[in-house]
């Protein structure tokens, strides 16, 4: 996807900017998981005043940029006061815009000296990067364990179209420090407890590395969509396509099959279209890249037909505020040449102690980006106000 696309240009930009009420109450603000003050450095850039926003933006948010591409409608812009006169203000890609074309101008602060501290965190996703930024704020020397080859986490699954990876790097160059940040890529970590004998903390912030099962017979010829989405070239198909589940990772599925040459991409999902936890823009992406979906649907098995897979699905009504199977009606849908499941991850069983705290989706379960960035500043605000009432 073209920077056009991503970004707002010049005039879009300027008119999203003059659309701002300046509401005094603030309800962007309030809105969003991380307090960022989009009422603050929209009227900052509205002056000129470029470099003014860009700090306003990484005062609360270390991954501006990168949250501003993919953040979802419903926080600041559901409580965006525009609404009721027109439509909401962009504020995510207005956000995303300036620190695309103005974060040169406002370089980053340098961080306190080192206060003596050393801190543990496992996964450079988006609440351990987010952790990292504020310990090393107050002066904590700080190693990162990832166990893959790059940072972003589980934004590395999001399609490159959506996201490229070099913005995620982006917003890393305005957290790193090379005195207090030691990134190590490469490097998992089995037993966290054992870093306590080095560190005073840890924050582990691993996300949910685990598929969920679907728990159906045949469930070997389904795709784990964490498999999929962190190498989609290596499962690249031309046949059709099916995807159970009906959240953002099963719309990414959807999109990225279909970028990948697949003839027909189907979503199966399990409620109505309205409980489908997507952005609208997703669900009109869908509509545009012509994928089915097919709502109140349930696979009950998966069966290999001679390298074609044939997903056998059962109906489903809604009653009395409930999902009900509709008996004798399931039916065998032929043909496939992947299903992807997509119902979601989980993480292991987490360790009790004084000095772990865990943050992201690891501790919440699956999450939006802004609410990971802000799981990850509340652990590190934790952690140091335990490590400062222990050593006073």
């Amino acid at each position: 996807m073209s920077a056009q696309k991503l970004y707002l240009n010049a005039v879009q930009f300027k008119a999203e900017l003059d659309r701002c009420l300046n509401c005094k109450n603030q309800p962007c603000m309030h809105a969003c998981p991380v307090n960022c003050n989009p009422q603050e450095f929209i009227n900052q850039a509205k002056s000129g005043n470029y470099a003014e926003a860009v700090r306003t933006i990484g005062r609360n948010n270390p991954l501006g940029q990168t949250c501003g591409l993919i953040c979802p409608d419903k926080f600041c812009m559901s409580a965006c006061t525009r609404s009721k006169i027109d439509f909401a203000i962009n504020i995510p890609k207005v956000q995303a815009t300036i620190l695309e074309n103005y974060r040169h101008l406002a370089p980053k602060a340098p961080n306190p000296s080192y206060n003596g501290s050393d801190i543990a965190i496992i996964g450079a996703g988006p609440a351990g990067m987010s952790a990292a930024a504020v310990l090393s704020r107050l002066g904590y020397k700080i190693t990162i364990f990832e166990a893959s080859s790059r940072i972003g986490g589980a934004l590395n699954m999001i399609p490159s179209e959506r996201l490229p990876h070099e913005t995620i790097e982006k917003d890393w160059e305005s957290i790193v420090d090379e005195n207090l940040i030691d990134l190590r890529l490469n490097t998992k970590i089995d037993n966290p407890a054992k870093l306590l004998n080095k560190y005073a903390g840890i924050i582990i912030a691993s996300g949910e590395p685990n598929c969920a099962v679907l728990q159906i017979p045949g469930e070997e010829n389904c795709l784990c969509h964490i498999d999929y989405l962190q190498n989609p070239q290596k499962y690249k198909t031309c046949g059709r396509v099916a995807v159970i589940g009906g959240g953002c990772v099963a719309a990414d599925c959807a999109f990225t099959a279909k970028a990948n040459g697949a003839s027909a991409v189907e979503m199966f999902v399990r409620r109505r279209l309205s409980d489908m936890r997507i952005t609208r823009r997703e669900y009109l992406e869908l509509l545009n890249k012509q994928i089915d979906i097919s709502p109140l649907s349930s696979p009950v098995k998966a069966e290999n037909k001679d390298g074609q897979i044939s997903l056998f699905v059962r109906r489903n009504r809604f009653s009395a505020d409930k999902i009900e199977a509709i008996p004798d009606s399931t039916v065998e849908i032929p043909g496939y040449a992947l299903i992807i499941k997509a119902v979601g991850s989980y993480s292991g069983p987490m360790i009790e102690h004084n000095r772990i705290i865990y943050a992201g989706d690891c501790k919440h379960g699956g999450s939006t980006i802004v609410e990971a960035i802000a799981s990850g500043r509340s652990a590190a605000f934790i952690l140091n106000e335990r490590l400062t009432a222990s050593a006073a």
